[in-house]
């Protein structure tokens, strides 16, 4: 699913429940920003892992936690609110066509 998608997604459920202000559009865009932010703190987390090893400033090996853990738990837990606030826990069906030829 493409960043496009999740978008269109959105607005369609918005639109299927006449939600067209202004400002539920921005909060579409809002959780588009944190979708791509997750994806990118998800690589890093494959990449680094939970843990990682790093050189501190008096040039030691350390290891340290990998701070997009904690961040990836606040940015789902923001795009959550996100979409409370929108009143999409939920997909809203699409309206049937009757004239698609089915009794």
């Amino acid at each position: 699913m493409t960043q496009k998608d999740v978008k269109m997604s959105l607005i369609r459920q918005l639109e299927l429940r006449g939600m067209n202000a202004e400002f539920y559009m921005d909060l579409v865009n809002d959780y588009i920003y944190y979708w791509s932010l997750k994806k990118k703190l998800i690589a890093d987390i494959k990449n680094k892992g939970l843990r990682y090893e790093t050189v501190n400033g008096n040039g030691m090996t350390v290891e340290k936690a990998n701070e997009s853990v904690v961040n990836l738990q606040k940015t789902t837990a923001t795009m959550l609110k996100i979409l409370a606030d929108l009143k999409l826990k939920e997909p809203v069906p699409e309206p049937e066509n009757p004239t698609d030829g089915y009794l």
